[in-house]
């Protein structure tokens, strides 16, 4: 098949040509691209790559445009999109524009269309015989020396010491074993240990980017208008921000002094399902917190009976054609334990990306 009968692999051919060629002298790498894009530079090859591409969304085919319109794009160490530019450049850049998207276009008029799922469909069945792979995060050494029976000498040695989140395991572990009793359902650490094999299976990512190093490697793959920053400390709070249409909001947990000790009234919930960036035949699963009940929150939210339903349905509703979806929702913490949170009330929902379903 040529390039021609093959709209996806045209468009890849010209983004890789771009880079490559758009300037005779002037060599762009992937990084250099990846750094004007604020992206990652597996996720510029995987829309450049000549089997199987990504497709780009449309705002990055956007950014492409910009970027190539004027050499003024590299005429400083580091690479950057110009804003503004001249009527000129934005004459090149309209024309890139509407190239690209002609492209695109193509591509998505050529896919079959996707029909929404039916809303028994359940998010954590899986296809049978498919193997299922849940990443824990892992305590930081000094909080785990301290612990009895976490050195592996101890004869009393116990392994699942060593892991975070523990409620939100023993919650999703007995859930998923109970849904797809014919698959392989692995447990293991977020500490970049996997085999290839586990990598391609379908991951199930537990805890957030200061914890478990697996989930901040796939952050790193996709394009997610989403980040977790950073916790410092529990003083400092930060939280999951978004940035859409060039503007920044953070979504953060709340802390309320209780007899001079900080006491967790409401945590940050982060769900998100995409196809797995290491096998797109398979997906990538993750639900993250800024706290521990955070990510319990977003475990529970389709697990716990009374409201797993109703969430499910939301989801086939809301994202019905879409493979890729987010969630960010409140968790409110009343004496200790998490509420799970209601995606179809405002309550509960604090984002929701894609926007729209079109």
């Amino acid at each position: 098949m040529t390039s021609a009968e093959d709209p996806a692999l045209e468009l890849a051919r010209r983004l890789r040509s771009l880079r490559k060629s758009c300037w005779p002298g002037k060599r762009i790498t992937q990084e250099q691209l990846a750094k004007a894009f604020d992206v990652s530079v597996p996720l510029i090859s995987s829309w450049e790559r000549t089997k199987d591409p990504v497709l780009p969304p449309q705002h990055r085919l956007d950014a492409y445009a910009i970027f190539f319109a004027t050499a003024r794009s590299v005429d400083q160490k580091q690479f950057r999109l110009i804003d503004p530019l001249t009527e000129d450049e934005e004459a090149r850049r309209d024309s890139l524009i509407a190239e690209l998207t002609g492209l695109r276009n193509q591509v998505t008029e050529a896919a079959p269309a996707a029909s929404p799922p039916s809303v028994t469909d359940n998010l954590w069945k899986f296809p049978t015989d498919e193997n299922i792979t849940i990443v824990c995060s892992e305590l930081p050494e000094y909080l785990l020396a301290p612990l009895p029976f976490t050195d592996p000498e101890d004869p009393d040695y116990v392994e699942l010491y060593r892991y975070s989140d523990l409620d939100s395991l023993l919650e999703l572990h007995g859930h998923i074993r109970a849904l797809n009793p014919d698959n392989n359902v692995y447990i293991r650490a977020g500490s970049l240990s996997l085999t290839p094999d586990d990598y391609s299976s379908h991951l199930v990512l537990l805890g957030g980017v200061d914890w478990n190093q697996v989930t901040a490697e796939v952050l790193h793959r996709i394009d997610l208008p989403i980040k977790q920053q950073n916790r410092p400390d529990d003083t400092n709070l930060s939280g999951f921000e978004v940035t859409e249409n060039g503007v920044r909001r953070t979504f953060r947990p709340v802390l309320r002094d209780m007899g001079g000790q900080r006491v967790l009234e409401e945590d940050v919930a982060h769900f998100y399902r995409s196809p797995n960036p290491f096998n797109r035949n398979r997906t990538v699963t993750i639900c993250n917190g800024m706290f521990s009940r955070g990510t319990l929150g977003a475990v529970r939210a389709l697990t716990d009976a009374r409201f797993r339903v109703r969430n499910n349905a939301h989801v086939h509703r809301r994202f019905a054609g879409h493979d890729t979806f987010s969630i960010i929702s409140r968790v409110q913490v009343l004496a200790g334990s998490v509420v799970t949170p209601d995606w179809t009330s405002p309550d509960f929902l604090l984002h929701e990306w894609p926007e729209t379903t079109t």
